[in-house]
């Protein structure tokens, strides 16, 4: 593995004019002060040369003329709850941190929108839309310390994406600051707009390589008068994931749509209490929202849908703790699996609903052949599943057969017409993989829009896309 070439030096005059745009308590130096913002949730660690944490866009735009005219690397991050490496700055350089750009700056019921600073927690957010009778559909699992700021760079979603979409379908406009300094508005405050190229769109899911966004118009969603919870057990993974195409085949989209495979469920079963009949080799989790007056005809059109061969049971939760014990059993699968195997490999790769069958069984034939466990379980109405290969890098030769086995999974996922992630992101986990999916024009296209916004490429350098042909590729 070849090293990353060493970013310029930061100069004395150079840390004070940081020093001075940061302003009190705004800037680290010491090693052990910056190594706590040098890794996120993946294995990568490296350490910044400074970290700077800033609160307003014009002290943004600053900062980052100053490090482009520099040449200075930038890392954006929110709090790290990432597992791609995209915060991760390994060409050293400077960290730019948004944890105290935190501010809801206001919520209008009226027009549905909420205006928020990129250092909002996704819980933080929630609690203070539901106080109007709204929320942002956007869920992560790490919604309680995950930022929106980290959820628009990497378009990340969570079960709701089924029925409600992901932050692009959820978000009017945005605030940013390109490479160069310069502050830009993207985007409108109403639900249609179309003047001018879909900017906003472009930078969610960018990961901090185009510009970095500096606050949000976000589309708020009334919350729902009522819900319905139902579990359906399957005698195995392919009755499961044809009920997945029965039930988005149906008028009624559930609000949520989970999977989990037989080694999720056996995986979960260890640590929390999760009552299932005998014979469950496969579990879906199914939500239904809407007004009081028809919730009850939703559940049971789509609980129809579900009444598949291979069906064991199907149980509509009676209660507020059983959809609670359900839901915790669900978020506990990642905790688990990473207690199991502190160094497992985690994907979150999207086919096709109808293909999603395929998918699983393939991924059971790749664990036989290279001799790694896989774990599958995710948002099945998206056809996004979360594959994770516990894998202990300390085993033999067990790191190199988990890569190859790997590498066969993502070559199984694009020829099942899928992509190779629905909102982890890339970062630089899946970088070397991007052109697999995307052809030599398509690149090309965006590795020159990334240098309009960035001509100098310090903006998260090395994130996101391989370099253009005819440039040497440094692995991070």
């Amino acid at each position: 593995m070849s090293t990353s070439p060493q970013p310029p030096d930061l100069s004395a005059a150079l840390l004070r004019r940081l020093a001075e745009l940061a302003g009190p308590g705004g800037l680290l130096t010491d090693p052990a002060d910056c190594w706590p913002y040098g890794y996120d949730n993946s294995r990568r660690q490296a350490l910044p040369q400074a970290v700077i944490f800033v609160t307003r866009a014009e002290q943004t735009g600053d900062i980052l003329r100053l490090c482009n005219e520099a040449g200075i690397p930038v890392t954006p991050r929110g709090r790290g709850t990432g597992t791609t490496g995209a915060t991760v700055p390994d060409r050293g350089g400077i960290v730019l941190s948004f944890e105290r750009m935190d501010r809801i700056l206001r919520i209008e019921p009226k027009d549905r929108l909420a205006v928020v600073a990129p250092g909002v927690t996704n819980e933080d957010l929630q609690r203070a839309a539901a106080v109007h009778g709204f929320f942002w559909p956007p869920d992560p699992t790490s919604a309680a310390a995950c930022t929106v700021g980290g959820n628009l760079a990497y378009n990340s979603a969570g079960p709701r994406a089924v029925k409600y979409g992901t932050p692009r379908e959820n978000t009017l406009g945005l605030q940013a600051v390109t490479a160069t300094g310069e502050v830009i508005r993207t985007g409108v405050m109403t639900t249609k707009g179309v003047v001018g190229y879909d900017l906003t769109r472009l930078l969610i899911g960018s990961e901090g390589t185009l510009a970095l966004i500096t606050e949000a118009t976000l589309k708020l969603t009334p919350i729902p008068e009522a819900k319905r919870t139902l579990r359906a057990a399957y005698r195995d993974v392919r009755a499961a994931a044809a009920a997945v195409s029965a039930i988005m085949a149906q008028p009624m989209t559930p609000c949520a749509l989970e999977i989990m495979d037989g080694a999720a469920i056996a995986t979960v079963r260890r640590y929390t209490d999760l009552p299932l009949p005998d014979g469950t080799q496969a579990l879906l989790m199914i939500e239904v929202d809407g007004p009081t007056a028809c919730i009850d005809h939703a559940a049971q059109a789509v609980g129809e849908a579900a009444r598949l061969p291979g069906l064991v049971e199907l149980r509509l939760a009676q209660d507020a703790a059983e959809v609670e014990a359900l839901w915790k059993a669900r978020k506990a699968l990642s905790p688990a699996l990473r207690h199991i195997a502190p160094k497992k490999i985690n994907e979150d790769l999207v086919v096709p609903v109808s293909r999603m069958a395929e998918l699983i069984e393939g991924l059971a034939e790749l664990s036989k052949r290279h001799a790694v466990q896989i774990v599958n379980f995710g948002h099945a109405g998206n056809g996004n599943i979360h594959v994770n290969l516990l894998v202990d890098p300390d085993r033999g030769d067990e790191l190199t057969r988990a890569h190859a086995c790997l590498d066969a999974v993502f070559d199984l996922v694009i020829a099942l017409g899928g992509t190779l992630s629905g909102e982890h992101g890339v970062g630089l986990e899946k970088r070397d993989y991007v052109a697999r999916e995307i052809s030599p024009a398509t690149l090309a296209l965006m590795q020159a829009i990334k240098r309009q916004f960035d001509p100098n490429g310090i903006l998260n350098m090395g994130k996101g896309l391989p370099p253009p042909l005819g440039h040497s590729m440094v692995r991070g």
